[in-house]
């Protein structure tokens, strides 16, 4: 029987976290300070724990987890309001933690299946879909090989009716954008992933176990990073200031942009152009109920239809077991949807249902709880997608800022940006770089050089 999660599991966990020792900011106490506690925040904390340095998270938001977060509904049930997947699954450190604290890591179905109208497709539809994608993805790689690094929309080969289905789900669907905002040569880097594993007990249980060890400060605002002083990095939050020797900073490229925190001295121009290049698509989900499986799917199951154009969703039916289905939208239809509110969502997501699954039939599907991202003040958005001419801009986000500032997150990694794994690999690597110029600091300064006898002579 699968696990589902009660509203007292997710009660339990918030007061697990709000139990958590505070820990005293003594000035000079900490090695590394880590702004922001989503994957690859506190990949990097356990990154410098395990080398037997102090760090210390600061978090914005009432509780860790970034973009990966669980949310109750009336019913009961909990819903994952973000990432539920997670790819690269035997070096992602968040399922290693995973698994280190004994919960159930499972492969969901791989793929997705499709539907035309209110049927699933034939064989030879799929074949002809998959055959287009793969064309359409093999001439961005091309395009992208011969550098040239133009919006990805203008070099999609002739693939007909299919068009529409495949802009959607290689743009909106899992970037957040249409194609003709994103890069071709980013787009062109990204890993394909057939290895995405989820835990049984939810997202949240991963949250809670992983931020357990860790020091870690919620509700804490940081507003400003100074960096003036040589030895020490000052980080002036809503809730007083922490000194440390290197900071990493995990913070979307959204709020970068919207400049939420302030340096000093400013980041140079080339790292602001680099996080106003990367900036966040649109990427929101609606959540409702379809009690006792009426349409038979298996659990954890995608589904994706057929379309002329963009607007368009992508249904999970049945995570975890449940009876809950995700509804994910984004790029432009999704701003549009979610601009219009939830009444709307809904009616969206209803009539979607009677298309393709009831025959036309008026479906009971209950209320429809809606998650957007674009919306969180402490993410500003989905993930990040570099614009057309900026497919280096993540090597320049990955480079230390005076030695001891780097900065971690999904925006940070060139092949696997936009997905948890990304920005727990991007975070593991910033703690690295952070130990490192600890260690270099620590050295004592070479001698000055003794006059040579010629010299002297």
């Amino acid at each position: 029987m699968p696990y589902r999660p009660s509203r007292r599991d997710l009660l339990v966990s918030a007061a697990a976290f709000a139990a958590m020792p505070r820990v005293a900011r003594a000035a000079g106490e900490y090695d590394v300070a880590i702004v922001g506690a989503g994957a690859a925040g506190l990949a990097a904390a356990h990154k410098i724990k395990a080398a037997g340095r102090r760090a210390i998270v600061l978090e914005a938001a009432g509780g860790p987890g970034g973009r990966i977060a669980s949310a109750p509904r009336v019913s009961g049930a909990i819903y994952d309001k973000g990432a539920n997947r997670f790819s690269a699954p035997e070096q992602n450190p968040l399922v290693r933690l995973a698994r280190a604290e004994r919960l159930t890591v499972y492969g969901p179905p791989v793929g997705k299946r499709l539907y035309i109208g209110d049927r699933e497709a034939r064989d030879n539809e799929y074949d002809d879909f998959t055959a287009a994608l793969g064309r359409t993805s093999r001439t961005i790689a091309a395009v992208a090989e011969l550098g040239r690094d133009v919006p990805a929309s203008r070099v999609l080969p002739d693939i007909g009716d299919w068009k529409g289905t495949v802009s959607f789900a290689l743009g909106p669907l899992p970037h957040g954008k249409e194609l003709d905002e994103i890069s071709t040569v980013d787009l062109s880097r990204l890993e394909e992933r057939y290895d995405d594993v989820m835990i049984r007990q939810g997202t949240n249980a991963l949250i809670t176990a992983i931020a357990k060890p860790l020091e870690l400060e919620t509700n804490t605002i940081v507003q400003r990073i100074d960096m003036t002083n040589r030895s020490r990095v000052e980080l002036e939050s809503n809730r007083g200031t922490v000194s440390a020797r290197a900071v990493i900073v995990t913070v979307s490229t959204g709020v970068l942009a919207a400049n939420r925190i302030r340096f000093s001295p400013a980041l140079p121009a080339s790292v602001m152009d680099a996080i106003n290049k990367l900036s966040l698509g649109t990427r929101e989900r609606a959540v409702f109920e379809l009690p006792g499986n009426p349409f038979r799917f298996n659990a954890d199951e995608r589904v994706i239809f057929k379309t002329e154009d963009t607007r368009s969703v992508m249904f999970t039916m049945r995570p975890g077991g449940s009876d809950l289905v995700y509804a994910d939208f984004g790029g432009a239809f999704g701003r549009e949807l979610s601009a219009a509110g939830d009444a709307a969502v809904a009616d969206f997501i209803a009539k979607f249902v009677r298309e393709h699954f009831s025959g036309g039939k008026k479906v009971e599907i209950g209320k429809v709880d809606v998650a957007r991202w674009s919306r969180e003040p402490y993410v500003l958005g989905g993930t990040s997608a570099a614009a057309p001419g900026a497919g280096g801009s993540r090597r320049v986000l990955m480079q230390p800022v005076q030695e001891r500032l780097f900065f971690a997150g999904e925006a940070a990694h060139e092949t696997l940006w936009g997905t948890v794994a990304g920005a727990a690999f991007s975070g593991e690597r910033a703690a690295e770089l952070a130990l490192r110029h600890l260690t270099a600091s620590e050295k004592p300064a070479p001698a000055p050089a003794r006059e040579s006898a010629r010299k002297r002579r």
